[in-house]
């Protein structure tokens, strides 16, 4: 195994990349170097790649710590403080490196294969960039802060005891339905108590967001982020057929799956409180007692599918690579983030001893794969992928991973667990389309009030969402969209998870016929990083690159053979 940082003459391996004081005399350094030829330029590249790497490892680590801790106010302005004083000196440095690569006379010599999609990008990073956009993009980053930290200060009393929000979860598997009720009603309570503070930051958010679109002659923040996230290959038109398609062949399965539900459950309506019990009564699933159970089980189930996969996944098993319990202080969700220097992956969860623990860390791994199998190239900017390909790496995980759940449970429990998942799918899809239809509207109409938003939020939540009903709470259900931890800290990033579960499936499916083929596949596509367009990335795995209804059909038939052959 390649050790890392690896040698390079100009940032050295013990370099203090957190103070811009080290960091400026480095970046101006190759402002000032001369580029005489393609081959001083592409030095050039490998050692900005190098002083990136350092400096966005830095960045991570103090992410990392202020995630795992919210509540350490000394961590959290350790963390502020990079993100005002050092954060802003990067963008500016970056923005005058990447003028100075796409304008140099030589540029047009590099090789087109191996650098057409890097030139491309920092192509379209020049003509988006302006210096008034820094103070606003570090204001973004502070309230996306304060959101995580309301968030990773809510817990509930529930039963003579104190619980994180997602310990909250496995009462809501509870088969008696008072307990349920009372779970749910706690949680939402709570998440409301909150509602105007979280607003107040939305509303700033949408208004600098909408500024800094201004400030780069967009129309629109969508525009913008469009740009900013290099989405070459679809259009905000493309999004709405995958919403149509959503509506058209995923929401009539849900319904139809609430429907079962209530049947089998013998209710006149399905509440809120009822779409995660049991419909047969039994037990909840409990796939594993503590998170270092849940590293060991999951690591055999790795180990089953690949053995390579296995070796990787143990890699993260020492170097601080995992924090997964749920804990007081805690942000919320789950994520995997690359150290780029040392190449050494972090994942984060809040486990609560539930199914969905088990799917989110096989999803995360595959995340760490991806960055794994990617970690030689010597650009940083290849060894990240387009998102709606980086999913494609994670939620085939999830699939790929079915036949080996008895690592976790007895054979009549992976089957449960296996259709619990394939019926998630179904609605997760239709979630997706939800979040980003409300981005889409909440940046097209920058000048909305909060009433507006929230009836907005309920039409599409409607249009969407399962049919459940939510009499007597109503008001909560206008705030729903709060607890969607992308709309504060990762604006628009929300449609590649549909692309890519669309990915997912097919490789899935392709897993089904021929388990070798589909990993041979899924290696070929993720050794490639980011350095192929998007669909030519898809293409690599031998998957479509299309999300629109005609897709989307097939696919879900898919799923709905594979549930059928699942005992009920």
């Amino acid at each position: 195994m390649t050790q890392y940082p690896p040698p390079n003459d100009y940032v050295p391996a013990t370099l203090d990349a957190s103070s811009w004081d080290v960091l400026e005399p480095l970046y101006k350094g190759l402002m000032d170097r001369p580029l005489s030829c393609s081959g001083c330029l592409e030095s050039l590249l490998i050692d900005r790649s190098e002083l990136d790497a350092a400096a966005s490892e830095s960045g991570a680590n103090l992410y990392i710590d202020m995630t795992c801790h919210t509540d350490d106010e000394s961590i959290t302005k350790k963390f502020l403080d990079h993100v005002r004083e050092v954060q802003p000196n990067l963008k500016e440095a970056g923005f005058q490196l990447d003028r100075r690569i796409v304008q140099c006379p030589h540029v047009d010599d590099l090789d087109k294969e191996r650098y057409g999609v890097l030139i491309r990008n920092m192509e379209a990073d020049v003509n988006l960039f302006r210096e008034e956009n820094i103070p606003i993009q570090t204001k973004d980053t502070e309230l996306g802060t304060k959101y995580d930290e309301i968030c990773g200060a809510m817990s509930v009393d529930f039963q003579g005891e104190e619980y994180t929000m997602p310990q909250m979860g496995k009462f809501l598997q509870d088969n008696d339905r008072s307990v349920r009720e009372g779970a749910w009603v706690a949680t939402m309570n709570r998440r409301y108590q909150d509602h105007d503070a979280i607003d107040a930051i939305y509303d700033e958010m949408i208004e600098i967001r909408n500024q800094m679109a201004l400030n780069a002659d967009c129309e629109d923040f969508r525009e913008y982020m469009f740009k900013a996230m290099h989405r070459f290959d679809y259009t905000p038109a493309d999004c709405e057929s995958f919403h149509q398609g959503v509506e058209k062949v995923c929401v009539p399965l849900q319904h139809a799956g609430n429907r079962n539900r209530r049947a089998e459950m013998g209710v006149d309506s399905l509440r809120p409180w009822d779409l995660e019990v049991d419909v047969k009564g039994r037990t909840p699933l409990v796939p594993f007692k503590d998170d270092a159970e849940l590293v060991t089980k999951t690591s055999s189930l790795f180990h089953r599918m690949d053995s390579g996969l296995g070796e990787m996944f143990d890699r993260l098993r020492g170097g601080g690579c995992l924090d997964l319990d749920s804990r007081k202080g805690k942000a919320p969700g789950g994520y995997q983030y690359n150290r780029d220097r040392t190449r050494i992956p972090f994942i984060f969860m809040n486990a609560a001893g539930l199914q969905r623990d088990v799917e989110t860390m096989v999803h995360e791994a595959g995340h760490a794969f991806h960055s794994m199998l990617s970690e030689d190239d010597p650009l940083l900017a290849y060894r990240h992928s387009p998102i709606e390909f980086a999913e494609v790496a994670s939620m085939s995980m999830e699939l790929l991973a079915h036949p080996f759940l008895g690592e976790f449970y007895s054979e009549e429990e992976a089957n449960r667990a296996r259709r619990l998942h394939l019926e998630g799918v179904v609605n997760s899809l239709c979630w997706i389309a939800t979040i980003d239809a409300y981005q889409h509207w909440i940046y097209t109409h920058p000048n909305h009030d909060r009433d507006q938003r929230d009836i907005y939020w309920l039409e599409l939540h409607a249009r969407f969402g399962p049919d459940v009903d939510w009499s007597g709470y109503e008001a909560q259900r206008a705030k729903f969209w709060q607890k969607q931890l992308h709309l504060f800290g990762v604006p628009f990033y929300y449609i590649e998870y549909g692309i890519a579960q669309l990915g997912a499936l097919q490789l899935w499916g392709q897993y089904r016929r021929d388990p070798d083929k589909a990993l041979a596949n899924y290696r070929k596509a993720m050794t490639l990083g980011g350095s192929r367009p998007l669909p030519e990335l898809f293409e690599a795995a031998e998957l479509r690159f299309d999300f629109g209804p005609g897709t989307m059909q097939l696919l879900m038939d898919d799923v709905q053979e594979a549930l059928a052959e699942l005992p009920a």
